[in-house]
């Protein structure tokens, strides 16, 4: 290649005396040089061409039968590779594909910081389980809930997933563990295993992709702020431009508003979901959804205030059914929210039970039929004004309804006290694996005990972790 960039540099050179010289020999010369120059490539190219071939037969003998007795022949001489330079800690794997499974590790910790007791936390008029997940939580400093995931393609047709959360007190609770279908067709999925049920448009997503520290009102107060179940789950996207998907699901019924006594054969969650959604123009997407949860219960402990304050055990045998009406809107300019964006959603839960409640066990053990309806809203806006800040708005309202006959009058929905609840957010994100949040709420839960709460959280997302859902 220098021979020929030099000839051809000297012919440009050469070129002004080429017209004083002999034409004749300064041809004769040119050609001659021309056909060294040709003849010095030519062998080159066959040089290479006798080691690709030596290469290839190379090959062929190693995977032909019998190739451990038949050495390969030699190939000519190459030069020596480069060699590539030596893994780094923490780079050796790219993507979640260099992992089996895939591992992501989500750290949390938050300060808080009330006017009232934590401990003494209640939704008037709204009776709940001793293990349900509702108020502000422990004041102070401390570790809030850690989660460790793991996932993994098993094979063509199935995919896995296990969820397992590490509480403040140190215990742990497997949130989701199940396989799902991949090539079922059709548009079909199946989930088998524990999952968070598909029902409303924040039950489905892990605490840590939210927009607040904490549930709304209503979840805490009609599903103990998230409801989850071991069973089986089957959706359907339609093959339209608009987003259709129907889900349908059947559970053991092991979570409030579920529970007690779950050793039946029969099932004791059913579940159906109903969401569509699509694009407006390049800037503006939405998406609504219409759910209906029932849930069996036989002898569900639930703890409630009575008018004196003191907390009194009541047993609900019956059934819940709960109606969830979700819609969400978001603005990104030209689809990028990379810099300004925002989003508003809300939710609308309606919940009835019927079935038999004994007030107070171990006291007046007072039998009843007991019918009632409760119901409860959010709204929220979240507003994305600078590429790494966000603010929020929250506001909620809760209706404990009145309770009909029977045990209604041991039902501690007496007054006509709703319950309700402001919230301010500021959130700093310094990246998509990491958030600083502060967050500001007046809380009016408790009948005559507003309760100014404050949080100052942080999340970091270690691993490989899967994008969130819409």
């Amino acid at each position: 290649m220098n021979n020929l960039l030099r000839t051809s540099l000297a012919l440009v050179l050469a070129a002004p005396l080429a017209a004083a010289a002999d034409p004749a020999s300064d041809i004769k010369a040119l050609r001659a040089e021309l056909e060294a120059m040709r003849s010095a490539y030519e062998a080159r190219l066959q040089a290479m061409e006798s080691r690709l071939k030596a290469a290839e037969a190379a090959a062929v003998a190693v995977d032909a039968p019998g190739a451990a007795s038949a050495p390969p022949p030699a190939p000519a001489p190459v030069a020596a590779p480069v060699p590539a330079p030596a893994p780094t800690a923490g780079n050796g794997a790219r993507g979640a594909s260099a992992f089996n499974p895939a591992v992501s590790l989500i750290l949390s910790g938050t300060y808080t910081r009330t006017s009232q007791d934590p401990e003494r936390y209640a939704i008037t008029g709204f009776p709940l389980p001793a293990d349900a997940e509702v108020g502000p939580g422990t004041r102070g400093l401390s570790l809030a809930e850690t989660e460790l995931g793991f996932a993994a393609s098993i094979d063509p047709w199935f995919r896995g997933a296990a969820f397992v959360a590490l509480h403040p007190d140190d215990s742990l609770s497997v949130e989701e563990a199940w396989v799902q279908t991949t090539s079922l067709g059709g548009g079909f999925s199946l989930k088998a295993g524990r999952f968070f049920s598909g029902i409303g448009y924040l039950n489905p997503k892990h605490a840590h992709t939210r927009d607040f520290v904490d549930s709304p009102l209503a979840y805490q107060a009609m599903l103990g702020s998230q409801f989850g179940d071991d069973g089986l789950q089957l959706t359907w996207v339609a093959p339209t431009d608009w987003l259709v998907e129907l889900g349908a699901e059947v559970g053991r019924g092991r979570s409030f508003p579920g529970g007690g006594d779950t050793s039946r054969n029969g099932a004791g969650m059913h579940a159906l979901t109903a969401h569509t959604g699509g694009d407006i123009g390049d800037s503006h997407n939405w998406r609504a959804g219409l759910s209906m949860l029932r849930a069996k219960a036989k002898d569900q402990t639930l703890l409630a205030a009575d008018a004196a304050g003191d907390t009194l055990a009541s047993a609900f045998t019956g059934d819940t059914r709960i109606w969830i009406a979700d819609a969400v809107w978001k603005w990104a300019p030209g689809g990028n929210d990379a810099r300004t964006a925002f989003t508003l959603q809300g939710e609308y839960l309606h919940s009835t039970r019927n079935g038999e409640l004994v007030y107070d066990i171990g006291g007046a053990d007072s039998p009843g039929a007991l019918r009632t309806t409760q119901s409860g809203w959010y709204l929220q806006g979240v507003y994305k004004f600078m590429p790494r800040w966000r603010v929020g708005l929250r506001t909620e309202r809760l209706d404990p309804g009145t309770p009909d006959d029977g045990a209604g009058a041991g039902w501690p929905a007496t007054s006509d006290y709703r319950p309700r609840r402001n919230t301010a957010m500021l959130e700093y994100r310094p990246s998509e694996f990491s958030r600083v949040r502060l967050q500001w709420a007046r809380d009016h839960a408790r009948e005559g005990a507003a309760d100014n709460q404050l949080f100052l959280q942080y999340q970091m997302s270690l691993g490989a972790h899967g994008a969130h859902r819409y």
